[in-house]
């Protein structure tokens, strides 16, 4: 008997997962590189500055003692109480360390919500732009997600009226981002009031509010929609030292929520991976502890690097570009540069690696087919660099005749 073929042995769930366009993109430009090709990496969201030095040293002290013992699956009780006093302090939110699990990485927590509530046939309202995992996990779950697009007037921002028209019987979730990956946007407190106000009018629906870039940010006000005290028991606050701490390496994520979705979260966990590294915990306690100068300096570098990014691209003709609050990314609108000779923006970025040697990545999967996301986590040398490569690029394609066949 001849074997079967081995994809026929894949489990079905594989086949509502799609590939990571950001992760891809990354790969493809490493290959290139490696081939000796001057490739300059837009891609990618990770902070390019080292982590700070006390946190480093938390980490070789907690090796020095020999801290290399399991932690509780929910993580360590000294990490969850400084995670507690963090969220009462900076965030408004009332919740104890019984109320934390520690995960590796803020992907990780997101997955432990959406595995242990989510069930085949309910629905996750996405709002969108959406970090692409967004939709992939819900997939995975056997969710159905359901995309809220936000208007580019209102700065990508779903609105509290479109949210309410959005909701059903099946809604479970709304997941959204703020400051939002891919477009910068930051939802202000009045509109999370009235966001809550529309929520607490479905007792079945639950907020899942994505703050990874919290401490990337380029206004004084953030908001966190789970300090509002009539929907807090429906809010699940997720957050981790990534992208703040630059920490990509280290993962450790978490999330805040009532006690039942944390126990829930807690058994997915537990059957998972248990608790995240002893070490890069005993770091994120200092990373909270600690002077938060480091955080403050990177926050002032991306704000320059953002100023310097909006400029080179806005002389570039034809690409509108919205001015992002936060995180570390812009979003423009490339639809003048698609045609016969380019269909898709997976295509223009696709072209703009091969000729230009810059990656970047389409929008496409993050919910805005017509834009390329572009990455400012890098230095500006690398930044000038770049968009001088972009500029010329486009300039090319501005002299090619519509008509033309394939440019690739």
């Amino acid at each position: 008997m001849l074997p079967r073929p081995s994809h026929l042995l894949l489990a079905d769930r594989l086949s509502a997962l799609g590939e990571s366009q950001t992760l891809a993109m990354t790969a493809r430009a490493r290959a290139l590189r490696a081939q000796g090709k001057p490739v300059i990496n837009l891609s990618l969201g990770e902070p390019d500055f080292p982590t700070a030095p006390h946190i480093r040293e938390a980490a070789k002290q907690a090796i020095d003692e020999g801290n290399s013992w399991y932690t509780p699956v929910a993580g360590s009780l000294e990490l969850r109480t400084a995670i507690a006093d963090k969220l009462r302090r900076e965030n408004n939110l009332a919740w104890s360390a019984d109320n934390i699990i520690v995960s590796t990485g803020a992907k990780q927590a997101l997955a432990n919500v959406i595995l242990a509530l989510v069930n085949p046939g309910d629905e996750v309202l996405i709002f969108s732009p959406y970090w692409l995992t967004y939709y992939e996990l819900v997939q995975l779950a056997g969710g159905t997600p359901v995309l809220l697009q936000g208007a580019v007037a209102n700065h990508y921002k779903a609105t509290a009226p479109e949210l309410a028209a959005a909701l059903t019987p099946r809604t479970k979730l709304v997941l959204y981002s703020s400051p939002c990956n891919p477009t910068g946007a930051i939802f202000s407190r009045a509109e999370l009031t009235q966001i809550a106000e529309v929520v607490a009018q479905h007792p079945h629906v639950l907020v899942v509010a994505d703050e990874i870039y919290e401490h990337i940010r380029f206004q004084a006000e953030f908001f966190s929609i789970g300090s509002i005290d009539f929907i807090k028991n429906q809010v699940i606050t997720v957050n981790g030292f990534s992208k703040g701490f630059a920490m990509t390496g280290w993962r450790v994520g978490y999330l805040a929520a009532a006690r039942w979705i944390v126990d829930a979260c807690n058994a997915v966990q537990g059957q998972m991976t248990s608790g995240p590294c002893a070490i890069a915990q005993k770091a994120a306690v200092a990373a909270l502890s600690g002077t938060q100068a480091p955080v403050q300096a990177m926050q002032q570098e991306y704000r320059r690097r953002r100023d310097l990014l909006l400029e080179l691209l806005r002389a570039i003709p034809h690409l509108a570009v919205e001015e992002p609050a936060g995180a570390f990314f812009l979003l423009p609108d490339v639809s003048h540069y698609l045609g016969p000779h380019l269909p898709t923006a997976q295509d223009l970025c696709c072209w703009l690696l091969e000729e230009a040697h810059v990656a970047t990545v389409t929008g496409a999967p993050f919910g805005a087919p017509t834009c390329i996301r572009i990455s400012y986590a890098t230095s500006e040398e690398n930044l000038r660099a770049a968009l001088g490569r972009l500029q010329a690029a486009f300039a090319v394609l501005s002299r090619l005749p519509k008509e033309a066949a394939t440019y690739l």
